[in-house]
């Protein structure tokens, strides 16, 4: 079983470089993170392209940042949901999830890395909020539609077993309409009635002493052995119409379970029928949920990474100001690892968080309670806060 991938998408300004050159503050960047892991240890950094967005006043910046954070949110969650209904529906087998996981016919690593803003579907041209409201528009409309699928399927595949469970369990449940020989049966009757109870076995004895005598007006001798499987055996007992229910009623009293039934002509094929026809509506939804899972997941990957390159955005003209001059790269890494690169970064750029982040006597990067509330990278998801933009997610 592969190792879970930890991703950090880290925004910095440029002037971390003498030079204040984009791409020497990537390999500066890309520096401080090889230092601490390697590519052995499961480590790359990447460029994160991010276009030249529409940016909006001060206000509405604020307020897109607390939406967007809100829009990661749920994003993750469709992704969350659709990965494990996949898991679901292919019963747990790993291999057969992961192949249908894929981003634009990429797996998941790769789109990641040559990740590229979708001109043609977002224009750089269109405000934040516009490109944040076709972004929420298209993750609600996944969510909704794979939903729609997934309890379709659900529900199908529960009616199929609970057909099939009628024709496989035990004499106290199951269909009896392939098990009972209507000559047992008195039918059209104004005064006699058969009725059906499936008997724990321990208790035959007891019933075949006793059954004539639990009510009033029992045909003596009317007792019929039908079937029995390893826990019941079925009888029929005929009755008169009058005392049936207070029959019924005694058996219940004494662990005797009656059975409704009536015997329908053609009943034994219509049944199977009835359960061929849901294994074949099953098994056809089932493939329209997996189609529909793998796309939706793909796409749903897509807006997130799409809505956190926003939130990325956002924040860093919030927190370094314009003229924007920043560096945004992805670093994979795992879980343990991902503390490693935190602390590495803390350690190279506290000083971009002005009093807010200071060092010990020992030089160890410690926060500063007492400058208050300066705000948190990650807004919902992350409550800890960083000197520069930082954002961490996982795609399983």
């Amino acid at each position: 079983m592969s190792t879970l991938s930890k991703y950090l998408l880290v925004s910095l300004p440029t002037s971390i470089t003498p030079s204040n050159d984009r791409d020497e503050a990537f390999e500066t960047l890309r520096g401080v993170v090889s230092s601490t892991i390697s590519t052995a240890d499961q480590g790359s950094i990447y460029p994160w392209a991010i276009p030249e967005l529409k940016i909006g006043t001060l206000d509405a910046l604020v307020q897109q940042a607390d939406d967007l954070a809100k829009l990661d949110t749920a994003c993750e969650g469709v992704v969350n949901k659709i990965g494990d209904a996949l898991r679901n529906i292919l019963e747990g087998d790993q291999e057969k999830v992961g192949q249908q996981k894929a981003v634009n016919d990429k797996p998941v690593e790769q789109y990641l890395r040559s990740f590229s803003w979708n001109k043609v579907k977002y224009r750089a041209d269109r405000s934040l909020a516009e490109l944040a409201d076709m972004l929420q528009k298209e993750i609600v409309g996944i969510d909704n539609d794979f939903k729609n699928k997934y309890n379709q399927y659900n529900q199908v595949k529960t009616a199929l077993t609970t057909l099939q469970r009628k024709q496989t369990g035990n004499l106290s449940t199951r269909s009896l309409t392939s098990i009972v020989d209507p000559s047992v049966l008195v039918q059209d009757s104004e005064y006699l009635q058969t009725h059906l109870i499936a008997v724990p076995n321990q208790l035959n004895k007891d019933f075949l002493k006793t059954y004539e005598t639990v009510s009033p007006m029992i045909v003596p001798r009317s007792s019929v052995r039908i079937t029995s499987d390893e826990e019941f055996t079925l009888f029929a007992v005929t009755t008169f119409k009058k005392h049936g229910q207070d029959f019924i009623h005694k058996c219940r009293e004494r662990r005797w379970t009656p059975r409704e039934y009536e015997y329908v002509e053609g009943g034994k094929e219509e049944e199977q029928k009835e359960v061929d026809r849901v294994g074949r509506d099953e098994r056809k939804i089932w493939g329209e949920v997996l189609r529909l899972g793998r796309t939706g997941w793909g796409e749903s990957v897509m807006i997130w990474m799409h809505v956190l390159t926003l939130r990325v955005f956002v924040e860093t003209v919030l927190r370094y100001g314009l003229p924007l001059r920043y560096v945004c790269a992805v670093v994979k890494t795992t879980p343990k690892l991902a503390k490693k690169v935190k602390q590495s970064l803390d350690t190279h750029y506290s000083y971009l968080g002005g009093q807010a982040l200071g060092r010990d006597k020992k030089g160890r990067v410690v926060k500063d309670d007492s400058t208050g509330d300066l705000g948190t990278t990650g807004g919902e998801n992350n409550a800890e806060y960083t000197p520069y933009v930082y954002y961490e997610f996982s795609i399983e």
